[in-house]
């Protein structure tokens, strides 16, 4: 009787450990993890807003089409979010904050830079869909912290953003076309 109480141990054990590992779905997340977070499936967990049928604006934490190369199965450390200076609360996944220069600090110095590989790795792909390599950038921001990405993308030989053609006079100037929403 004892040696068959051992294998009966062993597998309801399994079924604890297996039940206390579970698989990130981010349809699954909490509001508040939700962003910075990659699920099982490789893709990036986004949070969204929608109207419920009340017409109240909710948060919910959704499944991006945005797929991360070397990671799985990950929420990103509060340390992380902290040392990055990235807001857990962000909507939709940005480029925007690029052209802060506190925030490419924070991104930039060693405590991100070199401990936070899932931040790095989604501002490295944001930055080079503006037409920036980030390791440039941070370089800059290191040897010169006033030079900002707008002076990156303008010296990167990045096209332009489009001009209306009825622009004239003062208001006839050329800017960066806005990065997409994923």
């Amino acid at each position: 009787m004892a040696s068959l109480k051992f294998p009966i141990f062993l597998f309801i054990s399994s079924l604890s450990l297996h039940a206390s590992m579970a698989e990130i779905i981010c349809e699954d997340l909490p509001k508040d993890v939700c962003a910075f977070s990659i699920a099982l499936s490789g893709k990036r967990c986004v949070l969204e807003t929608a109207a419920d049928k009340d017409s109240d604006v909710e948060h919910q934490c959704r499944t991006s089409e945005v797929v991360v190369e070397r990671m799985a199965d990950y929420i990103e450390s509060d340390e992380c979010v902290a040392a990055c200076g990235v807001n857990r609360n962000s909507i939709g996944i940005s480029s925007d904050s690029l052209l802060d220069q506190q925030f490419t600090a924070k991104l930039c110095a060693p405590a991100c830079y070199q401990n936070c590989p899932n931040v790095i790795d989604l501002y490295f792909n944001l930055a080079a869909g503006e037409g920036v390599f980030l390791p440039d950038l941070c370089n800059a921001q290191w040897s010169n912290p006033r030079r900002s990405m707008v002076d990156l993308i303008s010296s990167s030989g990045a096209a332009p953003g489009p001009v209306s053609s009825q622009a004239t006079g003062l208001f006839a100037v050329e800017a960066p076309a806005p990065a997409p929403m994923w």
